[in-house]
């Protein structure tokens, strides 16, 4: 058993060796089944393959010509979207009728980046030894979180694995597209302060110093908001290291407290939801989130229970984490999910109704993916609408600290004029 152990080992090791061949990425244009133009990228090693690909995939290739390469070379890392593409390409090509082995050594020979190819050589290298794809992938757990593993093992367990992997690519995309927005609205807040923060920095560093020269010459006694100016001019050119190594420390601490503290997170969380325009988008992301999570594992087929455990674990707040961790608690006690939701005062009328709905249907998933892509919109339209608030935000802040220190440096002057006059 031991030999036969280490052969494998052995094997799979020298798979891992073996060089990989060169591929190139193509463009490509054709028509699916469906009639439609369609259009894409693919790797491949010349057109014939790429073009064989395609045809396997139910595609009619027209045009497929070799990409220009990018001057700057992309991100080595596998990404949460580079699952998501992989997770797509795979379920397209289960849907064309392509065996998963196949499927996966295509892609994994295929991918421009090498830790994908990698990843996906030992994937096909277990499942060629008899592994279950689910088991798999179950190591991988940085790339393939607990969600993804339980959907690929029911759909094994029902044999609808192509109708799963469409499930998961969906989820994934949304998921991805949901995060980037959420990103996109955190980003506005920080890049205010921090813009101002950098202009008044070097405004007291650089500017404030060559008034401070003119008015030495004065022989008067400065406005008291001008000397409170000049003195914090002066404390930030003595001490501007102080300052520096205060914010790298406190950067530090919190991504050390926020790393290390169940606790610190969890208040973390609180914080956040509280904050104006940026709570209520992290409230309907959340909501987003949880609803697309249940859906995606109902319809796979994931009993209620385990679906509502990965929903809480998907939520990304503490606070609905918390809250859906009840309800599961309550459901297993035989509650309604829409009464269990509505006793943690946390969840919309909208919301609690539209699974109430479900539930009496017996069309939970589709209630809960109508339910997921109303916040999903609601998300969009809020960052919208806080990039179009933010932008003159940040000029009257900036303008306010700018003038602010403008009008401090120039009342000496205005007030000599005053004199002489």
């Amino acid at each position: 058993m031991a030999t036969a152990t280490a052969s494998k080992t052995k094997k799979s090791k020298k798979i891992n060796a073996a060089p990989q061949p060169k591929v190139f990425t193509f463009e490509w244009k054709g028509i699916n089944r469906d009639g439609k133009k369609t259009s894409g990228e693919l790797r491949g090693q010349t057109v014939a393959e790429v073009k064989s690909q395609l045809k396997s995939q139910g595609v009619n290739p027209k045009i497929v010509k070799k990409k220009a390469k990018p001057l700057f070379k992309s991100d080595k890392k596998i990404t949460a979207m580079d699952i998501a593409m992989v997770t797509r390409q795979i379920a397209t090509m289960l849907m064309a009728g392509v065996p998963i082995v196949t499927t996966l050594e295509m892609l994994g020979r295929g991918h421009e980046k090498p830790r994908m190819r990698e990843l996906l050589g030992i994937i096909v290298a277990d499942v060629q030894a008899g592994i279950p794809l689910s088991d798999s992938i179950r190591p991988h757990r940085q790339y393939f979180d607990d969600l993804y593993v339980d959907l690929v093992a029911a759909g094994e367990h029902s044999g609808s694995l192509d109708a799963v992997f469409d499930r998961i690519a969906l989820y994934k995309e949304k998921a991805e597209a949901l995060k980037s927005k959420i990103k996109k609205a955190m980003f506005y807040p920080v890049a205010v302060v921090i813009v101002a923060t950098l202009v008044t920095a070097l405004l007291l560093l650089f500017v404030v110093p060559q008034f401070e020269e003119i008015f030495s010459g004065f022989g008067a006694e400065l406005p008291a908001f001008t000397q409170l100016i000049i003195e914090i001019s002066r404390w930030l050119q003595a001490s501007w290291y102080i300052f520096v190594i205060a914010i790298i420390v406190a950067v530090w601490c919190f991504k050390r407290a926020h790393l290390k503290s169940q606790t610190f997170r969890d208040r973390v969380d609180e914080f956040v939801l509280k904050i104006p325009a940026i709570g209520e988008i992290l409230h309907k992301g959340a909501m987003a989130r949880f609803a697309r999570t249940l859906a995606t594992t109902f319809s796979a087929g994931v009993p209620l229970i385990d679906g509502l455990e990965s929903a809480a674990g998907a939520s990304g707040n503490a606070v609905y984490r918390k809250a859906l961790t009840k309800v599961r608690t309550e459901v297993m006690a035989g509650m309604q999910m829409n009464v269990a939701m509505r006793t943690t005062g946390l969840f919309p009328d909208m919301l609690i109704q539209m699974v109430m709905i479900g539930e009496e249907s017996g069309s939970l998933d589709n209630m809960l993916n109508k339910v997921a892509n109303i916040y999903e919109m609601q998300v969009d339209d809020a960052v919208d609408g806080l990039s179009s608030l933010i932008e003159p935000i940040m000029m009257v802040v900036i303008g306010t600290v700018v003038g602010g220190l403008i009008v401090g440096m120039y009342l000496p002057i205005f007030e000599m004029g005053n004199v002489v006059g």
